[in-house]
């Protein structure tokens, strides 16, 4: 969208959702902290929810739950960068359970995860969408509808592809 390099369309089959991706769009060459969606085709690689915050639709991939101890590591210079932790953590993370609802559902996609590089960004989730569909921070971000009609439907074949 022109003006808007936040906003994209996932599509699924003949549906379409509205979506927020990176607050300054996508990149081929995605920076940690760049707040950039790299511009890949990415697996689906685990599944985690916030237990009793919402009920979604039991899906084909197994959920791991969401407590106060689980976090994301964003250091690139510590030897879990990219990697999920436990809290508490002092090394720079994200802290996964969270007040707003973004991460009552997260879809830990396969970006830097299986092969990764130092500083080539962290914590590229598929995860719900604030009201104004405002940027992430490189994260594909979508409503509560579009969460409820996807999750039954995704595997671990599921890719999700970014595009110019």
């Amino acid at each position: 969208m022109p003006g808007a390099p936040h906003r994209a369309v996932l599509r699924f089959g003949q549906l379409c959702f509205p979506a927020a991706i990176g607050v300054n769009g996508i990149s081929s060459r995605k920076r940690e902290g760049d707040g950039k969606t790299p511009l890949a085709s990415m697996a689906l690689l685990d599944l985690m929810e916030r237990p009793r915050a919402c009920r979604f639709p039991a899906g084909q991939m197994k959920r791991q739950p969401i407590s106060g101890r689980n976090g994301w590591c964003d250091a690139p210079e510590n030897a879990s960068y990219n990697r999920p932790v436990r809290l508490p953590f002092a090394p720079s993370h994200e802290q996964l359970l969270r007040d707003d609802g973004l991460y009552d559902v997260i879809g830990v996609l396969d970006w830097n995860v299986t092969a990764r590089k130092r500083h080539a960004g962290s914590a590229i989730f598929l995860h719900l969408a604030r009201p104004d569909f405002s940027g992430t921070q490189g994260c594909v971000a979508i409503s509560r509808h579009a969460m409820r009609v996807l999750l039954p439907h995704l595997s671990r074949r599921t890719k999700i592809t970014i595009l110019p």
